[in-house]
């Protein structure tokens, strides 16, 4: 079932930004801390968000059902308590990205990047959820929730590095890298 999910700066929230990059692109305001809604609460307005970026879980648009299968079997669930580190990376692809066919785009992203391959790598310390934003009208194409225990930080910054020197990236027009930081007990708040 696709799922809405709202990523709001705020001033006090469960995760606390640790540091916002415009990467390329337009940068995003300032934000003490974020909120992550789901579901119906996604849909409302945020009191007090200084930004609020939305997008929805769909289908798989670039996996075949091997990888998705592979995906599953080794990604670990969002909100482990020992993943106190998260990043939201929003993107926006270029026009030109959008022009090509479903199948162009597939041998960019996979035969040619090596998006999934790379991926299958860092799990499953690093759990990770994508949000389509491109449909509802939204400012970014896709955001990226990634979640991992600090320990493992390197490992994502390596896997963040090796994804943007891909020929996948050279199409993203924009994007944006927000650091995120939680206590281990706010899970049980």
């Amino acid at each position: 079932m696709p799922l809405l999910v709202a990523f709001a700066g705020v001033d006090s929230g469960p995760w606390r930004v640790e540091g916002i990059e415009a990467v390329s692109g337009d940068p995003v305001a300032s934000a003490a801390c974020l909120s992550v809604l789901e579901g119906p609460t996604a849909a409302r307005a945020v009191e007090g968000a200084v930004w609020t970026l939305r997008g929805v879980t769909s289908n798989e648009r670039y996996v075949t059902r091997r990888e998705h299968e592979e995906l599953v079997a080794r990604q670990e669930p969002l909100g482990r308590p020992e993943s106190t580190c998260a990043a939201l990376i929003a993107i926006k692809k270029s026009e030109a990205w959008w022009d090509l066919p479903q199948d162009e785009r597939r041998h960019i992203f996979e035969e040619s990047s090596r998006h999934v391959a790379t991926s299958l790598e860092y799990l499953p310390e690093i759990a990770r959820r994508l949000h389509h934003g491109r449909d509802l009208g939204e400012p970014f194409d896709f955001l990226t929730w990634f979640e991992f225990a600090p320990w493992d930080a390197a490992g994502f910054e390596g896997l963040v590095q090796r994804l943007r020197g891909t020929e996948e990236w050279s199409y993203v027009s924009s994007e944006v890298d927000i650091r995120l930081a939680r206590e281990k007990d706010a899970l049980a708040r």
